[in-house]
């Protein structure tokens, strides 16, 4: 795929995404879902490896359903013992890439989970219209597995 910064208004599209993902990161970090699943368009492209064992991970297409989403994730884990390092934060015209390595504690098991991740973004009209999560289910599951 060719850059997009080459192309007239680039740089402009490019730095909207960039201030739309950076807002949406403020907003994740208040762990409010209603105010993040605002950032989001009424329908979205939503990805993330769904597996049974994970209550807050499964199919969401809906802004209503990213909130559900942000309200499960805060159910079902310790928010205080979530931990976020972005190690990348990479944007061309509408899309934006970030990848680090997030932790969590499930509530249910008590257990641990950690994992390097990638977060792909597409922003139209200020809004994220494209959501996928890459990163290590199986860790996730494992934690949520009740059991040693």
């Amino acid at each position: 795929m060719a850059p997009r910064n080459g192309t007239p208004g680039g740089d402009s599209v490019s730095a909207a995404t960039r201030a739309t993902v950076e807002e949406y990161l403020s907003r994740v970090a208040g762990r409010d879902p209603e105010l993040i699943a605002a950032m989001y368009a009424e329908r979205v492209d939503w990805m993330v490896a769904a597996n049974p064992a994970v209550p807050w991970i499964r199919p969401r297409s809906t802004r209503a359903d990213v909130a559900g989403h942000w309200a499960d994730l805060d159910a079902h884990t310790v928010p205080e013992a979530a931990e976020v390092t972005l190690e990348a934060f990479l944007v061309d015209g509408p899309e934006a890439v970030l990848t680090g390595h997030v932790a969590g504690t499930v509530r249910a098991t008590g257990k641990t989970f950690r994992s390097p991740f990638a977060l792909r973004l597409t922003v139209e009209d200020g809004l994220i219209v494209r959501h996928h999560v890459y990163e290590d289910s199986l860790a996730v599951a494992a934690a949520c597995t009740p059991g040693p």
